[in-house]
């Protein structure tokens, strides 16, 4: 297969996803599955096997086929399963160690969701058990996603500019 047949296949299935991403976003706002968690939960987590088989093919072919963003298929992952598999799912993802330095948090909620949307900004914080656990909280997806999309992008940049400058510094401190 030539190179330039082979861009075409992958342009072909991009628009496609990309119209069926618009097209089960546009169903999923008419079942209401963006404003409320119990029915996002109701359309996939409910059913204890077929719920997280879709959701780990979804996140595989979100990786092999970029067409929907990785942020927002794992921040539905944990409120869907969150609450479901509770401290027993996490405690299997997690150590103790983090588990414990974190869940303290949960005792008050609004100071969760504040130190959450710090911990989520900063680059040096473990993103993913902090998500994990968001999801035995009882924060609404829409304050949860807007933690996310305002605090994630800032985060990766200033990851970005520590690594570019960082290994600049490096490079000339080692002398290579």
């Amino acid at each position: 297969m030539s190179i330039a047949l082979s861009r075409k296949i992958i342009n072909c299935i991009s628009i496609v996803g990309i119209i069926a991403t618009i097209a089960v976003t546009i169903y999923f706002i008419r079942l209401g599955v963006f404003k409320d968690v119990d029915a996002l939960r109701g359309l996939v987590g409910d059913s204890v096997i077929l719920g997280p088989i879709l959701f780990m093919l979804i996140q595989i072919i979100q990786v092999v086929i970029p067409i929907i963003p990785g942020g927002i298929s794992c921040a539905a992952g944990v409120l869907i399963f969150g609450r479901q598999y509770g401290k027993p799912f996490i405690l299997s993802l997690v150590s103790d160690k983090t588990y414990n330095k974190y869940i303290g948090w949960l005792d008050n909620e609004k100071r969760f969701e504040r130190l959450f949307a710090l911990a989520i900004f900063l680059p040096i914080a473990p993103d993913d058990a902090l998500c994990l656990m968001a999801g035995l909280t009882k924060m609404s997806l829409k304050k949860f996603t807007l933690i996310i999309i305002l605090a994630k992008p800032v985060s990766i940049f200033l990851y970005s500019l520590a690594l570019i400058y960082g290994g600049t510094f490096l490079n000339g401190l080692l002398g290579f």
